[in-house]
């Protein structure tokens, strides 16, 4: 079956959706391409889920996930209101260039209008002209910053 003929329902995840959650990260490790034993416990997923200022929308194509986002709201200090930054966004290899990463990105924008924030952000690899082009192509504006990390020497689990 062709994938652009395929309905994909798009939409924001709950608590009760932890079964959901759970493959998408699944779809996060394999597009990624990193180790599938990184994923949280079963209760701190549900505990993230639960959180007011974590979002995850996922699309799905016959109850299974075959894409999704997360993201984080960040209240401000120089304002009312809050941002958003988008930490994770994939798609399923067979289901990519179908129009799902750009309706998981709309799915967010429709987010933030319906709760008044005025932008959301994500950062991607220089390296990575995949995503840049894919971020560009859905209205995102580039600007050059230089991003910094911090490792703390604790151990992962």
């Amino acid at each position: 079956m062709n994938k652009n003929s395929e309905i994909i329902e798009v939409r924001q995840l709950t608590q009760e959706d932890i079964s959901s959650f759970q493959q998408l990260i699944y779809v996060f490790n394999t597009v990624f391409e990193e180790a599938e034993a990184s994923i949280s416990s079963e209760p701190n997923l549900v505990n993230l889920l639960s959180k007011n200022n974590f979002i995850v929308i996922a699309a799905f194509s016959n109850h299974e996930v075959v894409g999704g986002l997360t993201a984080y709201e960040l209240p401000m200090y120089s304002s009312e209101n809050s941002e958003i930054i988008l930490y994770d966004l994939a798609v399923k290899p067979e289901f990519q260039r179908n129009g799902i990463g750009k309706r998981l990105i709309h799915k967010l924008k429709d987010y933030c209008t319906t709760n008044g924030i005025e932008l959301f952000f994500v950062l991607a690899h220089e390296e990575d002209e995949h995503a840049i082009e894919f971020y560009h192509a859905t209205g995102g504006k580039s600007e050059k910053v230089i991003n910094f990390i911090y490792e703390t020497g604790i151990a992962k689990e």
